[in-house]
C-alpha cells in the first residue's frame, strides 16, 4: 500500500442532497467562480435530468471540458470508476491538473454505491482519498422530503456535514426541530445553514470526514440524548411499538421515528485485532444491508498507533494513524449509522473482541 506515500492522494468531496435544496447553484458557482481552487467537478448522472446544460457542451457520450476558472467538469452516465481512472491518467500523463475532485450525485441518488467506489478498487482507493460526504437539505421541506424519499434518509445518514439551505424562509422552530432530527439520524455530520444556495466553497472542501477528527467531537446534543436512556432505549422499541407511537404524538419532539437511527461504541480498553476482524466479517456478512455508514478511531492491542476504521455496507478499510499522543489516553470510540440495528447486540459483540 505505501508504494505511493510520496504522492499525497487526490481527495474527493460527494456532494449530494434533497432535490430544490440549492446543490445546482453550489456546482455553477464551483465551475464559474475565481476561487483559486483546481477542482475536476464530476456530475454523476443517473438519468435523463442533469446540470444546467447550458454549463456543459451538450453532446452525448462523456466529455472532459475545462472551464475559464480553470476547473474541469466532466459528466458521467454509468461508470464513475471509468471516469475517475480516465482523470488520474490525464493528470499523471500532465494533460489536465486538478488538485481535488467534487462528485456530484443527482438528488434522488443514493450516496452508498459512490462511497464504495473509493474502497473496492484498488486503483481508485489508492490514488484518491474520500475526503467527505456533503448534503445539501433544504429545512423548508426537509421533514416531508425525510418522511417521504428513503433516499433522502440515506443521504443524511452518509454525511459527513450537512448544510442546511432555505433557512431564512421558515420559522425558527421549524428548523430548530429539523436540526433535532438531523442529529438523531447522523450525530457526526456538524449541520450549517446555508442562505440563498449561498454555500462558501471552504464549506465543501477539506472537510476531512475521513480522518475523524470529527468523530471526536460527536455532537454533544446527540450524546446528551444517547446516553441517561441507553439502557431503557435498547429494550423497549421492539416490543411495545403502539404504545411508543402514542408515546411520541405528544411530544412534537420526537413524533418521527425515523429507522435510521445513529450510536456510539466507546471503550477504553484495547481490541483484539483477530477477535475484533472476525466480528465485524460476520456482523457484515448479516447486517451489511443495513449498516450504511460506520467509523470510528480504535485502541488496537499491541500498536502504538491509532488504527482509522470506516465501512459503508459490507466493505471496509483500516488505516494506521498516527501514534498516541503522551497525555492521550488510549481509546476507541466507532460510530454505526444504520437502519434498525440491534444497537445491544452489536455493543456486546464489541465488548467481547477487547483484551481480557
Amino acid at each position: 500500500m505505501d508504494v505511493n506515500a510520496s504522492v499525497p492522494q487526490v481527495p474527493v468531496t460527494v456532494l449530494t442532497g434533497f432535490l430544490g435544496a440549492g446543490k445546482t447553484t453550489l456546482l455553477n458557482r464551483i465551475l464559474t467562480e475565481q476561487h483559486g481552487h483546481k477542482i475536476a467537478v464530476i456530475e454523476n448522472e443517473f438519468g435523463p435530468v442533469g446540470i444546467d446544460n447550458e454549463l456543459l457542451v451538450s453532446e452525448q457520450g462523456e466529455q472532459i471540458v475545462e472551464m475559464n476558472n480553470g476547473c474541469i467538469c466532466c459528466t458521467v452516465r454509468g461508470d464513475l470508476v471509468r471516469i475517475l481512472n480516465d482523470l488520474k491518467t490525464k493528470r499523471q500523463a500532465g494533460e489536465i491538473d486538478f488538485e481535488r475532485v467534487i462528485i456530484e450525485t443527482t438528488g434522488l441518488a443514493n450516496p452508498g454505491p459512490v462511497t464504495q467506489t473509493f474502497f473496492m478498487d484498488d486503483s481508485i482507493s489508492t490514488y484518491y482519498m474520500l475526503d467527505a460526504v456533503v448534503t445539501v437539505v433544504d429545512a423548508k421541506h426537509g421533514h416531508a422530503t425525510l418522511d417521504q424519499q428513503p433516499e433522502a434518509q440515506n443521504q443524511v445518514a452518509f454525511a459527513d456535514r450537512i448544510l442546511m439551505s432555505k433557512v431564512d424562509l421558515v420559522p425558527d422552530a421549524d428548523a430548530k426541530s429539523l436540526k433535532s432530527r438531523l442529529v438523531q439520524m447522523n450525530p457526526r455530520a456538524p449541520i450549517k445553514s446555508v442562505n440563498f444556495g449561498e454555500v462558501a466553497i471552504a464549506d465543501v472542501l477539506d472537510v476531512r470526514g475521513f480522518n475523524l477528527n470529527a468523530i471526536l467531537e460527536i455532537d454533544p446534543e446527540f450524546l446528551a440524548g444517547e446516553h441517561p436512556d441507553a439502557a431503557p432505549d435498547g429494550g423497549h422499541h421492539h416490543h411495545h411499538e403502539g404504545d411508543d407511537r402514542d408515546g411520541h404524538q405528544h411530544n412534537g419532539h420526537h413524533q418521527h421515528d425515523d429507522a435510521i437511527k445513529a450510536f456510539v461504541f466507546q471503550s477504553a480498553r484495547p481490541f483484539e485485532p483477530g477477535k475484533l476482524e472476525e466480528y465485524l466479517g460476520a456482523l457484515t456478512q448479516v447486517y451489511g444491508q443495513d449498516m450504511l455508514r460506520y467509523k470510528g478511531v480504535l485502541f488496537m492491542n499491541g500498536s502504538n498507533r491509532r488504527t482509522i476504521f470506516q465501512g459503508v455496507h459490507m466493505l471496509m478499510g483500516a488505516d494506521v494513524g498516527r501514534p498516541w499522543a503522551a497525555n492521550e489516553k488510549p481509546s476507541s470510540k466507532v460510530v454505526f449509522i444504520g437502519r434498525n440495528l440491534p444497537k445491544e447486540a452489536i455493543i456486546k459483540g464489541l465488548e467481547a473482541c477487547l483484551a481480557r
